[in-house]
């Protein structure tokens, strides 16, 4: 495990600059707009708590917002890449005037039927796109690097989708993707931001994913004192991270809480940008179980907003993410079982070994005051494995779930 406090970490008012980029009143229009969507559940995700795994670690309060139901696309990325198609072809000449609901239920598809969007992913953003270009009734183009699964690519391909293979890494398939929309004039709808390129797309992908705290804090009054005191984050490109960032900060100013950046060993690309004060490349291998972060670059875009804000970088091994994964599943120490894939179990992971390390429990202030925020990113995305990593099918874990909340509320009843 890797640990660093990022000493360009600060605690004041919310970037004007930053703000000109992302800022909750978008936010609020982007959820609008994906309210219009049927593939998204229509009243948020649920945020579970887990009293007896805090009480085990010594904390106040750990919470965990399930993004594994946000989607039968089973992952946050449900959220990004359909908001930065729909404000994509609105943008366009003529999609001027075109509303959200109508390019959700596809009534401009023959004036879409050949515009194309391309973009590569390791599984869960390519789906998100092409579940969002069916929809919409254009044409989409993945492109996946030699790492990704069968597994993963089926559901892409059942969606419409035209696949694209290529050696090398999820990095290569970004470069790959870019030179594709060059070379036939189709349009990039890219989670990550390159120099000298488009900044508005990513920019909306990092809006929409920001939705995830809108839902944690729209009932928290304004002025109120922030309801978690650490959040807990996946890195990858740095996307999500900053989405949910971004929003924390602009709400609670220099009351914001300590954000804690967890990354694969292997990826380690916004650690290493800590350490050198700009985007670099990660470390390692790249190559992770952590399909969803395993990211060699990361985002120039979304670097502008976690330099500032992240109080803390660090990885966790695979071993440290199928811990955690199975801990969520058999319910941690009798709390709600819970279906959490490799990436999205990475920040349960980066809290066990924190906590593990009583100097570094310390340092980031994790005892007893602490109210921890978790996200889980994503569900089974690759049920086989899933179920051969955690020991059972998600389909077991969910009904282990659906008996402890009936459970519950006999109890409570």
């Amino acid at each position: 495990m890797l640990f660093f406090a990022n000493p360009h970490a600060q605690r004041r008012p919310y970037d004007r600059a930053l703000h000109a980029l992302l800022n909750i009143e978008s936010g609020q229009d982007a959820r609008r707009c994906l309210a219009h969507w049927p593939q998204l559940a229509a009243n948020g995700t649920p945020l579970w708590r887990l009293p007896r795994l805090a009480a085990r670690l010594s904390l106040g309060e750990v919470a965990l917002k399930d993004e594994s139901t946000r989607s039968p696309l089973g992952s946050f990325k449900a959220l990004g890449a359909p908001l930065a198609l729909l404000r994509l072809l609105q943008r366009q000449g003529r999609g001027a005037g075109w509303r959200a609901q109508d390019l959700l239920a596809g009534r401009h598809a023959n004036q879409l039927k050949d515009c194309v969007v391309i973009s590569a992913t390791d599984g869960n953003h390519g789906r998100a796109l092409a579940a969002a270009a069916r929809s919409v009734g254009c044409r989409c183009v993945i492109v996946l690097h030699a790492h990704v699964s069968p597994e993963r690519e089926a559901p892409i391909a059942a969606l419409g989708a035209e696949i694209l293979r290529i050696d090398g890494d999820y990095d290569d398939s970004v470069q790959e993707a870019a030179r594709l929309a060059r070379c036939h004039g189709w349009q990039l709808v890219s989670d990550t931001s390159q120099a000298g390129g488009d900044e508005q797309v990513p920019l909306d992908v990092m809006q929409g994913y920001g939705l995830i705290a809108e839902e944690l804090l729209q009932d928290t009054p304004a002025g109120a004192p922030c309801p978690y005191t650490h959040v807990f984050l996946q890195g990858g490109v740095g996307g999500l991270a900053a989405g949910i960032v971004s929003h924390f900060w602009e709400r609670h100013g220099a009351g914001r809480p300590c954000f804690i950046v967890v990354e694969p060993e292997q990826a380690d690309c916004l650690l290493q940008s800590a350490r050198l004060g700009r985007p670099a490349r990660a470390s390692g291998s790249v190559d992770s179980l952590m399909a969803g972060l395993a990211c060699g670059e990361a985002s120039p875009l979304a670097w502008r907003f976690l330099q500032p804000a992240v109080d803390h970088f660090m990885t966790v091994s695979d071993a440290q993410a199928q811990a955690a994964m199975r801990l969520l599943a058999r319910g941690a120490d009798g709390d709600l079982p819970i279906v959490s894939g490799e990436s999205g179990a990475a920040g349960l992971a980066g809290l066990l070994a924190l906590v593990a390390q009583p100097e570094l429990a310390r340092q980031t202030g994790l005892g007893p005051q602490a109210r921890v925020l978790l996200i889980n990113t994503e569900g089974a995305t690759a049920p086989a494995v899933y179920q051969s990593l955690v020991g059972q099918p998600a389909a077991a874990v969910l009904q282990a779930q659906a008996r402890w909340l009936a459970a519950s509320a006999s109890a409570a009843g």
